[in-house]
Formats: structure tokens, sequence, C-alpha cells
């Protein structure tokens, strides 16, 4: 189905209310995406709902205007009820479905709604869920900790989402979505939305939905996992390498808008310092060790501007909808397949939209680019770079630093945490792996005296240790220019 042949939204007015309709146009959108189309009037009908696509495919708007409509029912009966519940992974990803619904709800006067996600003030969102809102859209921990008072009412809840539902388990939120899940209204509808699915949402399925439920995958003739206009390749460079491999990269792509995802928070601030500070590149950065208020800040910047480079972890991999990303740079390799298609997901979103994806490996990972054939991800080869800009008098200067030298460390150590918990050991290999080489691409001139088998410790909340426990497990399931 090309774009030509995609239904038209106003062929749904017989089921969607004008005012929806309305505010569809002026966001722009005339033409329903293959989801769309495929979703929207089987959800209208208040089926049960499993649908899997590729990222930026349009999930999002296939799952809020049928919301909408049933919000708009609780209005003709003059109830001011919480009817719908939508559960994200991340709070980002909350934020900007709270931006859409509003949007899209822009024509009703009385439809309201809350956000409710962790770093926000929680007795604010308390007083707002006890006056009545008919839509929540919230993280998994935030929301379960306002199901258990008594100012949130949620008998009345007649449809629940759980958008990147395979995200909301690896996060370690298992506990909290199976209790919301028990307490919610048994008659209910439920849709699922993911890129991906794994063995552990195929158990959530069967415990949250209905037996008579729709499936829906918009991907299963296609033989590539990620979308047409994704131009991807890989590219190889020697462990000590790293750093200056990434320098040379921002210098040819500094006139675009970049995503670069690294393994932990870590290595996140180390290189945003090193990048900001001491080669005054244009980069920004956010991780979950960040405050609400700065992770939001940056968002805003990263969305408004027309060119910088994110720092991210993969916080920022799952469903967010920025502008004009030009291209996804996976500095360090993903967990796996899934966690490949979430972030090269971030560019080329939209029908007939165009983005660029470059993952770098060391000589000993190269294997992993045969499992992601195995996924039904090509990538090219891009060319070895044997040559880089001299960073040595940078990295002195950044090193006499103590607290830079400090950090330094701290990235090295989360880098050599993160291979720990990978589960292809066979490609990730930390017995094999020269660490005075790890050292020197974090500017070190040797392994620093760090005890690199450090487990979570006790000060972490319990679903962030479940995190790590189910990143371990695992789920089961042409070059650049010169």
């Amino acid at each position: 189905m090309d774009e030509q042949t995609l239904p038209k939204f106003k062929e749904l007015k017989e089921n969607v209310s004008r005012e929806t309709l309305q505010a569809v146009k002026a966001m722009g959108f005339k033409r329903m995406t293959k989801i769309q189309a495929q979703v929207i009037p089987k959800a209208l009908e208040g089926a049960d709902i499993v649908a899997t696509a590729k990222t930026g495919s349009g999930k999002t708007l296939a799952f809020l205007i049928p919301i909408v409509e049933i919000v708009a029912k609780f209005l003709e009966m003059k109830l001011q009820k919480t009817c719908c519940i939508i559960v994200s992974p991340t709070r980002e990803l909350a934020t900007q479905t709270y931006s859409v619904f509003k949007d899209l709800t822009s024509r009703y006067e009385d439809m309201n709604s809350s956000l409710v996600i962790g770093g926000e003030h929680r007795k604010k969102q308390s007083a707002e869920l006890a006056q009545g809102v008919h839509v929540v859209i919230a993280t998994p921990g935030r929301l379960f900790d306002h199901m258990r008072t008594k100012e949130f009412d949620y008998k009345h809840v007649k449809c629940l989402v759980l958008d990147e539902a395979d995200k909301i388990y690896q996060y370690g939120f298992e506990e909290d979505l199976k209790q919301i899940i028990n307490r919610l209204p048994k008659e209910r509808q439920t849709m699922l939305f993911s890129a991906t699915l794994s063995e552990r949402t195929e158990a959530l399925i069967s415990s949250a939905m209905k037996e008579n439920l729709y499936n829906i995958n918009t991907d299963q003739d296609d033989l590539r996992a990620t979308v047409e206009g994704l131009k991807q390749g890989y590219a190889v460079c020697e462990t000590e390498y790293r750093l200056w491999w990434l320098h040379k990269l921002l210098k040819k792509i500094q006139k675009y808008k970049v995503m670069v995802f690294f393994s932990s928070c870590k290595s996140v601030v180390f290189h945003y310092t090193f990048f900001n500070e001491y080669c005054k590149s244009s980069v920004l950065c956010i991780h979950g060790k960040m405050n609400q208020a700065d992770r939001t800040a940056t968002m805003t910047k990263f969305h408004e501007a027309d060119k910088v480079a994110l720092f991210c972890t993969d916080l920022a991999a799952r469903g967010l909808d920025i502008p004009a990303v030009d291209w996804i740079v996976q500095f360090d390799p993903p967990a796996d397949a899934n966690e490949y298609i979430h972030r090269v997901g971030r560019t080329a979103r939209g029908i007939s939209s165009v983005g660029n994806a470059v993952l770098l490996l060391r000589p000993e990972e190269i294997d992993f680019i045969s499992y992601l054939q195995e996924s039904k991800i090509y990538l090219d080869k891009y060319e070895t770079w044997d040559s880089f800009f001299n960073l040595e008098p940078k990295l002195q200067a950044a090193m006499s630093d103590p607290n830079f030298h400090q950090m330094a460390v701290e990235a090295f150590e989360g880098y050599i945490r993160a291979l720990e918990v990978k589960k292809f050991k066979q490609i990730f290999n930390i017995v094999n792996i020269d660490l005075n080489k790890v050292a020197n691409s974090f500017g070190l001139k040797e392994k620093p005296d760090v005890d690199i088998h450090i487990g979570f410790s006790k000060k972490h909340r319990p679903r962030k240790r479940m995190a790590a426990v189910l990143a371990a497990k695992g789920d089961s399931t042409k070059r650049l220019r010169s």
C-alpha cells in the first residue's frame, strides 16, 4: 500500500467526531499511515488490539483518536471521571504523548487530561486526579503510586493503552504493571503498541487482554525490519581510537541534527563534557540521572535546534518524535536487534522521510553484523578511517582537571558494566577485552584501579535492580564521505 492509496482521515467521518477530524487536519495530517488505517477502525469498535509496526509509523495517533472518541461519549453523559489511561515507559515519551493529545483535543472545551510522571510534584498530580480527569498519561511507577491512594478514582476506566510495552518490562516495571492491570476494571478495552514483541510482552498480552483480540502487524511481509528511507551502515575502529573517531565524525556532520547513543549515563557525561568544554562542539546531553526539569529543557532545545548533537542513553530511544533528526550514531552497540531498531527509529520518521545511521564496532564485535542480518537488518560497511585529528593536547588539558579525570574513570567503569550485562557473550567478550585500550578510549593512560564487577548497590530502587536482571536475561526475540 503506497502513500497515494492510503485512506484519508476524512473517510472516518461516520465514526469520528468533527472536532477530532478538524484537529487532525490542523496538525497537518491528510492520509493515514498503514498502522493507523488498520488500527483505528477496529479500535473504534472497542476491540482489544496488539499492534506491531516500525518506529515512526504513526502509532501514537492510532490509539489517541479512538481514545478521544471514548472521552467524547463521556462528555455527552456529563461524566467527569477518568475513562482512559495511557502507560508509557519513559517520562519523555509520556510527555510527548500528552502534547499530541492536547493538540488533538484542541477543538474540545471540556476534555481534560493529566500527565503523571516521576520527577514532578506528586501533590499537584494527586489534586488533579482527585478533581477528575478524563485521560491519564503516565509512567508505570508514578501511576501505581497514585492508584494506592484514595484520591484517584479509576473504577470507570474503559480503555488502557500500553505504549512501547516491551520497554515497560525491560525498565523493570513488571510488578508495577501487573498491579495496575489487576486493579483496573475487567470490562475494558486494552490496546498494546510496540515496534517489537518479546516473550515478556506475549505473557503480558495473555494476562491483560481478551482472547478475541486483533493482532495487527504492518511489518510481517517486509523484507527489512527498518524503514525504507533509512541509509544505515557500520564502521570498525580500533578500541583506543573510538573517541578520535567520534570527533572526526561529528566534524563531518556538524551541520546536521544528530543523536549519539552511549551505553551508560557516566559515559554520556564524560563525552559531553569533553566535546562541550574542550572541543567547543555544539552538543547537548540527556540521561536518566538528570532531574526532570533539566531533561525537559534539553529535549526542548533539541526539538527546536536545526543542527546540534544530542549525547544520550537509551532513555531517548523509545518512541520520541523529534523533528528532522538527520543522523543516528550508535557509539556503543545496542543490546540486541530490538534496541537497534528503536535507536535508528528516531530518524526517517513518517511517510517518505529519510535519515542516516552508523553503528561503531570494535574489530572483536564484527559478528554483531551477522546477528543483525538474522533479524532482517542489513548494514553497509563504511570506510575505516586511518587518520584522525590529534586529540592529545585537548585530552592532556582535560585530564589536568581532577574532576574530569574522575569522570573518565567512572565512564570507563560504566562502559565495562554495560558490557557485562550484554547477552551475546561470544560477541561482547569482557574476558578477552584489552582493558588498557578501553581506558585509552576514555583518555586514560592505563586501566584505572577499579572493581569492574561491582553490581547494583542497596541504594538502587527494586525496579532498577530488576531492570538489570531482565537485561541480563535478554529477550528471545556506502560509505561516509571522507
